[in-house]
């Protein structure tokens, strides 16, 4: 039985896909209100902030991925996060079951120093902090070899479906709609983006390596950079048009911040693309040459050339 927490989000999915695929029919799809991927999926409706729905929802699992996401809301998040991963760490050390931890970048320095597993955390924020926390929290049980774990690190997404992260928002979906993309603060600094299904498989992919436990992974990524500026002249020569870009400074985002909160709490993160962002995956690329990483090149011309995403 492979068990997957928080099983609602695109990165879920999408990984729920790639294990029935390719590991097991044996699915247990858990979240408060769990949708069924596959027919053969089994459902556990649970709450992750509760010690024994985590365990019931985990007992007799093989391998558990930890997937769960949470609106961007510092208070939210410093008040469920790190429960949940409490609830899950014990969990699977209960039923001696592995967790694949599925870990975000936003602990790593604002700088653009090359990103590397053993990159050490300078969490500047609320948010930031939440994460630095929980993944350290598992860390820790990793290294006191409580828990048979791995976790697997994924810079911002950008994807199909219901993939959410600023650049489909201001960037991709704008173009689809027809309207001009805003580039948040700078067009000409490097980003390191996932395509979602890549990181999903990659996970999969990982969780399903013995010897891939005990360590953090990046997952893997295109290794070549670009610019906002760059991928809209892509946009260009995918849709055949000429297309404007508006760049938003962070001083209007703070203005912003003051009438809406969603875009307060997306603040946080604006000063991460004033400088290029590098995040290396040369250690996945290294150990599983055979995956086939979607380019960007790739990745935008599907966005905005199928009809599933229009």
């Amino acid at each position: 039985m492979h068990t997957v927490l928080g099983a609602n989000g695109q990165i879920a999915e999408e990984l729920t896909r790639y294990l029935h695929d390719n590991i097991t029919h044996d699915l247990r799809l858990v979240s408060r209100n769990p949708r069924k991927v596959h027919d053969t999926d089994q459902l556990v409706a649970a709450n992750l902030l509760d010690a024994d729905a985590t365990a019931d929802a985990v007992k007799g699992s093989d391998i558990a991925y930890l997937t769960v996401g949470l609106p961007i809301d510092s208070t939210l998040w410093e008040q469920q996060f790190p429960v949940m991963m409490a609830n899950t760490i014990a969990a699977c050390q209960k039923h001696d079951t592995k967790l694949v931890f599925f870990d975000n970048t936003y602990m790593y320095p604002r700088t653009s120093t090359p990103q590397v597993e053993n990159t050490e955390f300078c969490p500047v924020g609320r948010k930031a902090t939440v994460r630095a926390r929980i993944a350290d929290m598992l860390l820790e049980q990793m290294r006191r070899e409580t828990i048979e774990a791995v976790i697997c690190r994924a810079p911002e997404f950008y994807g199909p479906g219901k993939t959410q992260s600023l650049t489909n928002s201001a960037i991709f979906d704008r173009i689809r709609q027809g309207k001009r993309p805003l580039v948040p603060v700078s067009a000409h600094t490097k980003r390191t983006l996932i395509w979602t299904p890549d990181a999903s498989c990659g996970m999969g992919l990982i969780g399903n390596t013995p010897d891939a436990y005990g360590h953090t992974w990046h997952l893997p990524v295109d290794p070549q950079r670009l610019t906002y500026q760059e991928m809209v002249a892509i946009a260009d020569e995918v849709t055949d048009r000429d297309i404007n870009y508006i760049t938003i400074p962070e001083k209007l985002f703070a203005l912003g911040g003051l009438l809406n909160q969603s875009v307060k709490e997306a603040s946080e993160l604006l000063p991460r693309y004033r400088d290029d962002n590098i995040f290396d995956s040369t250690k996945f690329a290294t150990r599983f040459p055979d995956f086939a990483v979607t380019t960007y090149r790739q990745g935008i011309t599907q966005l905005l050339t199928e009809k599933s995403n229009k």
